[in-house]
């Protein structure tokens, strides 16, 4: 996976507070068997009226805000249902961050573990973010993820924390799986231990297997 020291893109507005999973992904998109297909469902409901029409006034279809690849949220951002889903669906539509005040707990950890990024500011300073993006003047906003700092189009400057294990898995270009392999000989060492005092609880799978296959072939 692609490393992410720093995240620059077109910053998006959308400064609503409880905004839940369903909005973010509504059920409707929900009914496929793998994760392909989500960006179209990405705020549907905010982005078309009932006959499908887009909504001119919508910020994502605005034409300086269609290649957004940050998205600035309100308070509570992804709560609702644990759907992940929506995480998908936004890293779909091209976003590599959300910036709000505060996220539901599930969506975050969800984002987390897929790698999107989730940065929290306090309220005062994603207003004044807000201010500089909502005239739709197409500047670039970076987020220095080892520094740990957001770089506004004019120059701010906001200090964020970012948990250890989340910052690895962006710089280092890691997803869960990836996490875990750091750890292969640690995983190796306790099930060797874990075998040698409790002998009894190893399952051989390729015996089990040939067992099983001599049953069912006697059952014929």
């Amino acid at each position: 996976m692609a490393k992410a020291h720093d995240i620059t893109g077109v910053a998006a507005p959308l400064p609503i507070n409880n905004l839940d999973t369903d909005q973010i992904m509504p059920k409707q998109f929900l009914l496929g068997i793998d994760k392909t297909g989500l960006a179209r469902g990405l705020l549907y409901d905010l982005r078309f009226d009932s006959e499908g029409r887009a909504r001119d006034r919508f910020v994502l279809n605005q034409d300086a805000y269609r290649d957004a690849k940050i998205l600035i949220g309100g308070a509570n951002f992804g709560c609702g249902s644990s759907r992940e889903h929506a995480v998908w669906g936004l890293q779909q539509a091209g976003f590599e961050a959300v910036i709000a005040p505060s996220y539901g707990e599930i969506f975050y950890f969800n984002a987390a573990n897929n790698r999107l990024l989730l940065v929290v500011l306090p309220p005062d300073q994603i207003e004044a973010l807000v201010r500089e993006i909502e005239h739709g003047e197409n500047k670039p906003l970076t987020i220095d993820v080892d520094g740990q700092v957001v770089h506004s189009p004019s120059g701010q400057r906001y200090a964020f924390d970012l948990p250890a294990r989340q910052k690895q898995m962006l710089v280092e270009g890691l997803d869960m799986i990836g996490m875990t392999l750091r750890d292969a000989d640690a995983i190796d060492a306790f099930e060797q231990r874990h075998w040698a005092a409790n002998p009894w609880s190893r399952i051989d799978l390729p015996a089990q297997r040939a067992r099983m296959a001599q049953r069912e072939a006697q059952e014929r």
